[in-house]
């Protein structure tokens, strides 16, 4: 083969120089540091900016176990390990429910430990026992008989709630979740053990106050949720899963989708994906890694709230992470446990 001419040199020599500029210019872009200005899509932003909580729990001992779950384990004559032992014996052998929790787990973008720590903490200090999972159906068919209706002294919460005091709540299209928060909000600061219009409140939860109609318990089903938790997530749930949008006039359906494990399996994990893009969004935190956290607001509820107040206790510098609860201590404590039955 001839030799290349002077000019095909001379071509191939400024044809090589500009594509080295390139690749160095490119180069420069990929690896030299962004300028403080350099504007980032928002969700590059969210994640960068959150910053992980480590797994585990931050206390050495677990925090104090209340009154009220003491006491219901000594009315059931157990311990809370052989409750604990009992409830992942349940699980281990319901190959059908764990696999719906997976499913369910992956719709939501939550890893399924999640919920079983969830499940494992109500069943262990807030609820007696737990044989099956079909125990749930069973209880759930026994609701579909009985009138329930979301009322306090004979007026319904969706009543209620079209007072004056809870404009603001009402005006433009809110999320259930935002919508039912103020409401919350609302009846704690201007009708709770207060007198207006001549009326007496009772000093009582929103929850307790019109969500109670059929026992003294707080929270029902599989997942122990509230009907007033069920109704903050149902728009989530309609959204993710394709269910039908809740209402408190229909309180038997709000109680079979508390009940029915099928369902209510979708509004815990509502749940537990709400605590998290809370802690992320509000305190610039992803508590995604450590299910004590996760099943600690589980527990406690008002997950917003509580991602504010963790924020300004680390702005003051008396907090750098959040802190698990009793209930999320044992979560974090016997995570080995729970992944096995993953």
């Amino acid at each position: 083969m001839a030799p290349p001419s002077p000019r095909f040199r001379s071509r191939l020599t400024a044809v090589t120089a500009r594509l080295c500029a390139t690749a160095l210019v490119a180069a420069a872009v990929t690896f030299s540091p962004l300028p403080a200005s350099s504007v980032l899509p928002v969700g590059v932003i969210g994640v960068a900016a959150a910053k992980v909580v480590p797994e585990g729990n931050r206390k050495r001992v677990q925090p104090k176990i209340p009154f009220a779950s003491a006491r219901r384990t000594a009315a059931s004559n157990s311990a809370y390990d052989a409750k604990f032992d009992k409830i992942v014996a349940v699980l281990r052998r319901d190959t059908r429910l764990m696999r719906n929790i997976k499913s369910v787990a992956a719709r939501y973008g939550i890893d399924p430990v999640h919920m079983l720590g969830a499940i494992v903490g109500e069943h262990t200090y807030n609820y007696d026992s737990l044989d099956s999972a079909q125990s749930y159906y069973v209880k759930a068919l026994a609701y579909a008989g009985i009138r329930i209706s979301f009322e306090l002294d004979g007026e319904h919460v969706e009543d209620f709630v079209q007072r004056p005091q809870f404009e603001r709540c009402n005006a433009g299209s809110k999320e259930s979740n935002t919508r039912w928060n103020c409401y919350q909000r609302t009846w704690n600061s201007r009708f709770r053990n207060k007198r207006v219009d001549g009326v007496r409140y009772p000093d009582k939860t929103f929850n307790e106050a019109f969500f109670q109609p059929l026992f003294a318990g707080q929270s029902f089903g599989l997942g122990q949720l509230s009907p007033l938790t069920v109704l903050k997530m149902s728009d989530r749930v309609s959204r993710v899963s394709g269910f039908r949008k809740l209402t408190a006039r229909d309180a038997q359906e709000v109680y079979r989708a508390t009940m029915d494990p099928n369902r209510s399996l979708h509004y815990m994990a509502a749940v537990l994906r709400d605590a998290i893009d809370a802690y992320k969004s509000v305190a610039g935190v992803d508590i995604s890694k450590n299910p004590g956290l996760t099943a600690t607001l589980y527990n406690l509820g008002d997950p917003w709230s509580r991602a504010s107040q963790y924020r300004r206790r680390r702005a003051a510098g008396t907090s750098r992470w959040p802190h698990e609860n009793y209930y999320g201590w044992l979560v974090n404590a016997r995570i080995d446990v729970l992944r096995s039955l993953l």
